[in-house]
Formats: structure tokens, sequence, C-alpha cells
């Protein structure tokens, strides 16, 4: 018989990462490390018998034993699998052997060893890998925002904060009005309950603040200005342990007293304008990505927001997950929720806009805005968003402590370049004395930070940078 058409156009691709070719059964044996590492992918793909690897057909013969070699084999794999073989025998006697591979089915192994596919090559997959392969599989399964909270009770929950995202939803048109303000429908409507009981993830968003301390010391916001570029003195360092609502809010007034803002005089308007050393929409994106997808199992977790002189991180318990890179997050990917019915929750609330695009989000309104774009940090228990401070940034120390009155005046000198004292006291925020804003450029002198140059009413003052 003639070989089908589909089949035919399927050889004529070459092998690839979804396509090997095998010329006999006697390479039984790398096929079936083959189809382990097609069964352990996402797209599976198709095993060929009787085709040399530059894809010309060959055929083979066979025999009695043959197919019971090949099942024999395929018995290594596991666990065990049932896959669609298909014979085609030509005219003269010979035939192809087809294997259908399903993808994204569960974890294998064969002969004892996890297998996966690069490109048309298979190789030994890294046990470290298939340790994360299972754990993130069995997540599906037994994820723990999804185990029941039998210690507390709907008592325990901030019944105003669960009004708040209903009201939310159905003003953003994301859910519709349950016709209800019973807490415990409300909680049904959210898939917040299995069997009349709370589930974790209703913790998380809701739970009270005595319940979260007591029960789960994770659902942690810790927050540091730290002096200087690295950890070693804190400015102010803040703990809250809360829900959500309560760690969203604390993030964002805690990094409003501690982000510079510079400003700038537009001849069109009266008021001055005030531009942020950061880019606001994309931090509040950030510390939302954070809340959303953390790893919550990790009791001793937490989110971490930490601003140094010339940045500000995010960072969240636990790395990326299902195969997520660094450099996928800066372009079109797919999203997989480790935390779906959260996840699901603060999209309905309008938290979150929509999914996979969270990290493209940051960047684009980052860009918009003339900032730099963020920097993603992917370690093996955490993961950071990282924003560098857009423009000049004032130290907080040198040899000595500056006052916020020095810092300004450095900021002032970054915005309107070389001038007179009398020029930097009028473009600062508030009214200060000449005598003392020249004061303190003269000890910003000494600390080695402006340079003046000229004399009397011809002097200007610089910054050293």
């Amino acid at each position: 018989m003639p070989l089908p058409d589909s089949l035919l156009e399927l050889i004529s691709r070459g092998e690839s990462e979804a396509l090997e070719f095998k010329r006999g059964i006697g390479e039984r044996s790398a096929a079936a490390k083959a189809i382990c590492g097609m069964l352990n992918g996402t797209r599976g793909g198709t095993v060929i018998f009787g085709v040399r690897d530059d894809g010309s057909i060959v055929g083979i013969d066979i025999g009695h034993e043959t197919h019971n070699r090949l099942n024999g084999e395929l018995s290594k794999l596991d666990p065990s699998v049932t896959l669609d073989l298909e014979t085609v025998t030509f005219e003269d006697g010979r035939s192809l052997i087809v294997i259908r591979v399903p993808g994204n089915t569960g974890l294998y192994r064969y002969d004892g060893r996890a297998y996966q596919r690069f490109g048309a090559s298979t190789q030994v997959m890294p046990e470290s890998s298939y340790q994360t392969a299972l754990l993130e599989r069995h997540h599906a399964m037994t994820r723990w925002e999804n185990q029941t909270a039998g210690f507390v009770s709907i008592s325990d929950l901030d019944f105003d904060e669960i009004l708040t995202t209903i009201n939310a939803a159905i003003h953003a048109g994301r859910l519709a009005d349950p016709g209800t303000r019973e807490p415990t429908a409300l909680l049904n409507g959210l898939n917040l309950l299995k069997d009349g009981q709370l589930l974790n993830a209703a913790l998380v968003l809701f739970g009270k603040q005595h319940v979260l301390e007591q029960f789960y010391p994770q659902c942690r916001l810790r927050m540091a200005r730290f002096r200087g570029l690295d950890k070693s003195e804190f400015i102010d360092n803040r703990q809250v342990v809360g829900h959500i609502g309560v760690l969203l809010a604390q993030a964002q007034s805690f990094w409003a007293s501690h982000i510079e803002i510079a400003g700038r005089i537009d001849p069109d308007r009266i008021e001055r304008i005030d531009i942020p050393a950061y880019p606001l929409e994309a931090l509040r994106e950030a510390l939302a990505n954070a809340v959303c997808h953390r790893d919550y199992a990790e009791a001793g977790g937490a989110i971490d927001l930490a601003i140094y002189d010339d940045r500000l991180e995010i960072t969240s318990t636990g790395p990326l997950r299902f195969g997520l890179t660094v450099a996928d997050l800066q372009r079109e990917h797919q999203s997989k929720l480790w935390n779906p019915i959260i996840a699901n929750t603060l999209y309905k609330r309008g938290v979150i806009e929509s999914w996979g695009r969270g990290t493209l989000k940051m960047i684009q309104v980052s860009r918009d805005a003339g900032y730099h774009p963020p920097e993603f940090l992917d370690a093996r228990l955490d993961f950071t968003v990282r924003f560098l401070a857009e423009g000049y940034t004032a130290p907080t120390r040198v040899s000595h402590d500056l006052t916020e009155l020095q810092r300004e005046i450095l900021r002032t000198l970054e915005r309107i370049g070389p001038n007179s004292s009398v020029a930097i006291a009028m473009n600062l925020s508030h009214v200060v004395d000449q005598r003392q804003v020249l004061r303190n450029l003269q000890a910003l002198r000494e600390f080695g930070l402006v340079s003046l140059a000229g004399e009397k009413r011809w002097a200007k003052w610089s910054l050293v940078i």
C-alpha cells in the first residue's frame, strides 16, 4: 500500500524535538529513550521505525518477534503507558512502525532514568530537573492553597475585605452580582470553601491579623530602606503580617515614604511636576505578581521590599516554575499559575489584569514613562524584580550622614545644572534661607559632592559626578 500523504509530509519535515527516525528495530532502546523524553515534554511527538536519520524511507522486515521485542522495551517505561502503534506495510512487504506519543501526561523514566528532548536529540534529565518537574506536577493536584484549614472558621476572616473584593469585582465587570452578601455564599462563589471548610487561599486573601500571626507567619511583608548600596545599615525597617490587601497597602505606603521625588518646572503650568525615581505603576504590578505567584507553602517565607540609594527590589519566596526562564518573562509566554485560586480572586478584584502579561506590563509601562525596564533575577529559593533609580540619585551617606536638605540640594543641582546659590534656593521644594543653603553647599563641597567655579555673583555650584 502507498504511504498516506500525511505520513509522507511528516517525514519530509526531518527530525526534531517532536519527531525521531530509527533505521531498524535494533535501535529500540534509543527509541524508548526518545519516547520517554517526548512523554516528559509538553508537545509529545512521533517515533518512526524504517526511516534513516536523513529522512530516506527504507522500511523494515517485521517478523514474529518484532512487536514482542519492541513492547518489551517499552515496558521499561515507568509508569506504564499505552502508546498508539501503527504498522504501515508496503507492497514489497517492508513496513514502517509509527509510534505516536502524547505529551504533558505525566513524568516518566525509562529503565530507571528520566530523559528529555533538546531539538532532535535525547538527553538524560538531571535529577534536580526531574525532582523540580515532579514537584510541579504533584503541585497541580495537591496545591497548598487548595488544602483545607480545619482549625479556623469564617469568623477568622476580614468580612470588610471580602465585601471590598466582591464590590470591586462587580464594578470591574468580572463578577455578576451574587444577590447576597452572606459570607458563606460569597466564599463559595470564589471557590474558597471545600466541604464547608475554608481553604488556605481564603486565609491568605482575607485572614485577620492575629490568626495569620499564629498560623500563617508566611503572610509576611518585610520592608527596609537601607543607607547606601548594601544591607549594612538601616534607615527604616518594618515588618507586617496580614492578608494580601493589607500587604499591598503597607508596601505602597512604605515606598511612598522613601522613594525620591524629583521636580521640574513646566513653563505652561504653575504647579511643579513631581517625578518619582521609579515607575509607580510598574512597582504595583511587580508587587501584585509577588503576592499572586509566590510559594506560600514555606512557613518561613515572605515578600521583601528593599530600597537602596540606587535601586528598589521586590523579592518573593519561590523560584520561577514550569520551566519558565528570565528570558521568557521578556516576551509573550504561557501563564501557568502556582496559585490559581488566589490569582483568580485577585484578577476578579482587578489587582492583576491578565494572565502571563505581568512582566511585560512592567517593562512596557517603565519604557513608556521613560524609565529603565526592570531586571528579573531567578534564584534557587526566590525571585526578585529589580528597578534601577532613574537619573541622579543623591547619596544618603558619604563620610557623614547627609541631611534631607543636603540631598535635595544635590537633586536640584542635577535638575537645573550648574547655578548660583540663589537659583538653587529658589528651586527647592520649600522656602529655605539662602545663607542656610550656602552653608550646606560648603559642607557638600567638603564631602566632595559639589564644586564651585567663579567668584562672587558669577560663582556657580556644580555636581561632582
